[in-house]
């Protein structure tokens, strides 16, 4: 795989400045292409692209429509039209369906599909303007099968496998592909936050705790970021031109 083979090309990624989003955004710039990174704190963005070249923070909240219709705008203003679309901005909440109120189930829907929607629809325009396109939505292995206890954030995921199955239909054939990715637990800022949980659930201390979350994978250990960023980079590489409408497993061996 060339090192840099995204020269020119502009990227964007929701969700860029932390976790799975920021791994991605430093990674498909370590390959030449230049990202905008959105997010509702512009602190953390701004941190983010001082650590890195090619990154431009932007913010950007994925559930207001003009937000990210005029940040696109604005993006592209500066960098080109955007050609690779990251739709990774996400929240990881659960609540079995009894307890689950339609504020909770629209929080998690506006933010986790709708969010993606509003993010793909509009860079499609530039994707169009290049004649090249590449759409990842990061799901998640709740977008491929049941999570229990979390119905809401299970189905927005199946949303969102659905939504980029949707799209590669829409423009098959046309140089332009669209995938899920579907990774398990992996290693960043929400695994302390669910071993507090589970601690103050279950008493156990913390090492405890985080060989619960560590067992919930196959492999029995968490995904790095960097491994779902590095499948991110190979759907945008030469050679992957016929991967299209797929969710990707990157779970251990999940089956």
């Amino acid at each position: 795989m060339q090192t840099q083979c995204l020269n020119a090309k502009h990227a964007l990624v929701t969700g860029g400045g932390t976790g799975i989003g920021l791994a991605v955004a430093q990674t498909l710039a370590a390959a030449g292409a230049s990202v905008t990174i959105t997010g509702r704190r512009m602190e953390v963005l701004e941190r983010a692209a001082q650590d890195t070249p090619g990154l431009h923070p932007a913010q950007m909240d994925v559930t207001e429509p003009d937000q990210v219709t005029q940040t696109v705008e604005t993006a592209e203003k500066h960098r080109g039209p955007i050609s690779i679309c990251i739709a990774n901005a996400g929240i990881a909440e659960g609540n079995k369906l009894g307890q689950t109120d339609l504020a909770f189930w629209r929080r998690i829907m506006a933010t986790n599909l709708d969010g993606a929607f509003l993010t793909l629809q509009a860079c499609l325009p530039g994707m169009k303007e290049c004649g090249w396109g590449r759409g990842i939505a990061i799901s998640s292995i709740a977008g491929v099968k049941g999570l229990k206890g979390a119905s809401a954030y299970t189905a927005s995921k199946h949303g969102v496998t659905g939504l980029m199955r949707g799209l590669a239909a829409d423009f098959i054939g046309r140089n332009m592909t669209f995938n899920a990715l579907c990774p398990a637990y992996v290693d960043t800022d929400i695994i302390p936050q669910n071993i507090t949980r589970i601690m103050a659930r279950t008493g156990m201390d913390e090492p405890a705790a985080r060989a619960v979350m560590e067992g919930a994978n196959p492999h029995g250990r968490l995904i790095a970021p960097s491994e779902v960023a590095a499948t991110a980079l190979w759907l945008c590489s030469p050679g992957s031109e016929s991967i299209n409408g797929q969710a990707i497993e990157i779970a251990g061996g999940e089956m």
